[in-house]
């Protein structure tokens, strides 16, 4: 690493709203990250803005950029582009709504009274506003209040967030995480059910092997008693569908 090395950049930036307003405009000299000289942006003019052992250097830039115009046109620009820009941006971003996702993974807990744990991942929305709610067979689970829970920022604008129940599952029952967003007319629903025990898995199993036979069995002999030939002197009419006999 470099002994005693410094940098200095120049930083903007314009504080929105909750509603997309433009609050205010930043604009500053930085040295090695410490503000170094501020713009005002009521008086127009530039200012130091560091207090300590370089208030003297921060004070003397400042003179310099305030003798000339062109640095203050320059940051003024600057500010009128934010308050143009901001709109357009805010209205892609701020203001868009991207419909959540939702997926439930169950996994085994090791708890004879609630030996499976439901995970509820919901994914890929925004605004990050989210409410989870768990339905049991069509009804609420828990509380009757169900405020929003937090989201996880992705990174790409949107959020992600995830829900646990453990359950004691029976078969026929059916667990629903239902996803509620800004981005939704109506809610979410994801379902989940235990599927079959073992032993009624081992009866339908069986009980459709013998269906199968017995279909087989059937059609086998049909066809054999169609396919028998004419008994000796028989002559069948046409369109008779009578099988063969004797005369």
């Amino acid at each position: 690493p470099l002994v005693g090395a410094f940098v200095m950049h120049v930083a903007s930036s314009c504080p929105l709203a909750a509603n997309g307003s433009v609050l205010d405009f930043d604009f500053s000299i930085v040295f090695n990250k410490n503000p170094l000289v501020c713009y005002d942006s009521n008086a127009q003019r530039f200012v130091p803005c560091d207090w300590g052992l370089l208030n003297q250097v921060a004070a003397r830039i400042a003179t310099v950029l305030n003798n000339g115009s062109a640095w203050v046109e320059r940051v003024e620009a600057r500010r009128q582009a934010c308050h143009q820009l901001v709109p357009q941006f805010w209205a892609s971003t701020g203001l868009r709504q991207t419909p959540p996702q939702a997926l439930i993974i169950p996994s085994k807990t090791g708890n004879a009274r609630a030996p499976v744990l439901l995970t509820c991942h919901v994914w890929g929305f925004y605004p990050p506003e989210v409410t989870v709610i768990w339905l049991h067979n069509g009804d609420i689970v828990g509380p009757g209040e169900h405020p929003p829970i937090s989201a996880i920022p992705n990174g790409d604008w949107t959020y992600q967030t995830q829900v646990t129940l453990m359950v004691a599952p029976a078969a026929g029952d059916t667990f629903t995480c239902s996803v509620q967003h800004a981005s939704l007319d109506q809610p979410l629903l994801e379902d989940w059910s235990p599927g079959l025990s073992l032993g009624l898995t081992l009866k339908v199993a069986a009980a459709t092997v013998m269906m199968v036979l017995g279909l087989g069995f059937f059609i086998t002999g049909v066809y054999q008693y169609r396919a028998r030939p004419p008994a000796p002197g028989y002559t069948p009419l046409p369109g008779d569908n009578y099988p063969a006999g004797n005369v």
